[in-house]
């Protein structure tokens, strides 16, 4: 049996990379392939691809959006794409492998040489970007539910000089406030990592630290982090002449001072602009939700539908966690709403709606009851995969009416994830869970209905077929 390696990695290491693994599971079993898939998830590296794995295989499917070491496949066939192309179309990538299509993997030198020649450079952007939110993700989550949580005692229990000052609350504050404050400086540090490796996580973290100092927040995060990795890694092979007794020298001292004193420079001179640019947009986006809540909801809900947990729904989430940094808990009350309305919409049409759905969609819709409750949007993909074109548009419309109703009816929510597990810190509980199913239920009535006219207008299209049919033979 001809065997096949795979891995998978998203940003966020949550939902992709699990979906596209058991999809090229599925599909090598049905072609009779054996495969192994190692996992990049949250949680790290599972089912480890050893040096004996990779004698006498076919080839490597490689479906990530960050950075997998690839580099130990250079002389193997491999295929590198997306971690969606592999939800989509695992059969067509292990076909490939098959067929011999899979070019030899070149770049001796580093992971980003070889990817700058296969790749585009908007892609490249894109995997180095990602790689700074997944790293980041973690303090924002943790960070944000610990302040939540001391919301518990009163809104103002961490305050010493106020009545409601509780020393737990207060405790929970501070330990939420550093996780939180530690965000921009990862985020940076982390797309840094991605361009050049250690040396640019060390200006990048510098570059973030500045960045939270001067004000210049996200945004600046973003240059600092682009232009630490890119500046460290011209460095890095500017110095690649230097004699092997100097290692220690350039790794240690030249590399690190060269980047945090250039990227340093850098931001103190750009923090300012890039902080006025910064607080301009989060003024106007804050401004919206009592100006025009209406625009605002619909604006984030198609957001955070339109990729379903990809660049356009992380953006609008990073802009939520942001404000909630800055004491803004109405914006994610709205994001948070947009992203649990997704799955909430497959589940709740296959439930009510069954004579749409085959037998496995309605399993899996059972299941996107969990995961809409625990704000994990991608359970709506293999649905939306299916025909994008017009289940997308749905979900944005159910998803902009839950995010236009949170904003309309002024609810907060201080933590940035959780779902329904967050409910007892939400300021209005039972009006934000029925915001969500106003919106769910709106969407799964357009959405079961448009299945169920599928599922009605196929048998007579089958009886044309077979009348045309019956005509043609009769004629010959």
């Amino acid at each position: 049996m001809k065997r096949i390696i795979a891995i998978t990695g998203c940003p966020t290491g949550i939902a992709h990379t699990f979906m596209a693994e058991e999809a090229l599971k599925s599909a090598a079993k049905k072609l009779s392939i054996e495969i192994k898939v190692e996992t990049n998830g949250a949680s790290g590296v599972e089912n480890t691809i050893q040096p004996e794995d990779l004698i006498n295989i076919a080839g490597v499917i490689i479906a990530a959006d960050k950075d997998v070491n690839p580099d130990r496949f250079n002389g193997l066939p491999v295929i590198e794409v997306p971690v969606k192309e592999a939800i989509h179309h695992p059969a067509a990538l292990i076909n490939k492998i098959l067929n011999g299509e899979a070019p030899i993997r070149k770049g001796e030198k580093s992971t980003t040489a070889t990817q700058t020649e296969k790749e585009s450079f908007g892609r490249q952007v894109y995997k180095h970007l990602m790689s700074g939110v997944s790293n980041m993700l973690p303090f924002v989550v943790a960070g944000g539910i610990l302040i939540a949580i001391s919301f518990l005692w009163g809104i103002y229990s961490a305050d010493p000089k106020s009545a409601e000052y509780n020393a737990i609350a207060a405790m929970l504050m501070k330990i939420g406030q550093q996780a939180f404050s530690i965000m921009v400086p990862v985020f940076t540090a982390y797309i840094a990592y991605s361009i050049s490796g250690r040396p640019g996580m060390v200006a990048g973290f510098v570059g973030g630290l500045l960045a939270n100092a001067t004000g210049a927040g996200f945004l600046g995060g973003i240059i600092a982090g682009f232009a630490a990795g890119y500046l460290m890694l011209w460095v890095k092979n500017l110095l690649e002449g230097l004699p092997r007794q100097y290692e220690g020298l350039k790794s240690i001292f030249i590399m690190p001072l060269v980047g945090v004193l250039a990227i340093g420079v850098l931001m103190v001179l750009l923090g300012q602009p890039v902080a006025a640019i910064n607080n301009g947009m989060m003024s106007w986006l804050s401004s919206l939700q009592d100006s025009n809540p209406i625009l605002l909801g619909i604006v984030v809900g198609a957001m955070c539908s339109f990729d379903f947990g990809g660049p356009v729904n992380k953006a609008a989430y990073v802009t939520g966690t942001l404000l909630l940094g800055q004491g803004n808990y109405f914006f994610m009350a709205g994001v948070s709403a947009a992203c649990i309305t997704p799955p909430l919409v497959i589940a709740l049409a296959t439930t009510f709606f069954p004579k749409g759905f085959s037998e496995d969609e309605r399993a899996a819709g059972m299941v996107n009851y969990i995961l809409g409750c625990t704000h994990i949007t991608e359970g709506a993909i293999p649905f939306a995969a299916k025909d994008p074109l017009r289940v997308i548009p749905m979900m944005m419309v159910a998803s902009s009416i839950s995010a236009v109703l949170s904003y309309s009816l002024h609810i907060q929510v201080p933590a940035p994830h959780g779902g329904f597990l967050i409910l007892p810190l939400v300021s209005k509980p039972l009006a934000w869970v029925l915001c969500i199913l106003a919106g769910s239920a709106c969407g799964a009535v357009m959405y079961g209905s448009w299945r169920l006219w599928l599922v009605r207008k196929q048998p007579a299209v089958e009886a044309a077929v077979n009348l045309q049919q019956g005509g043609n033979n009769a004629a010959l």
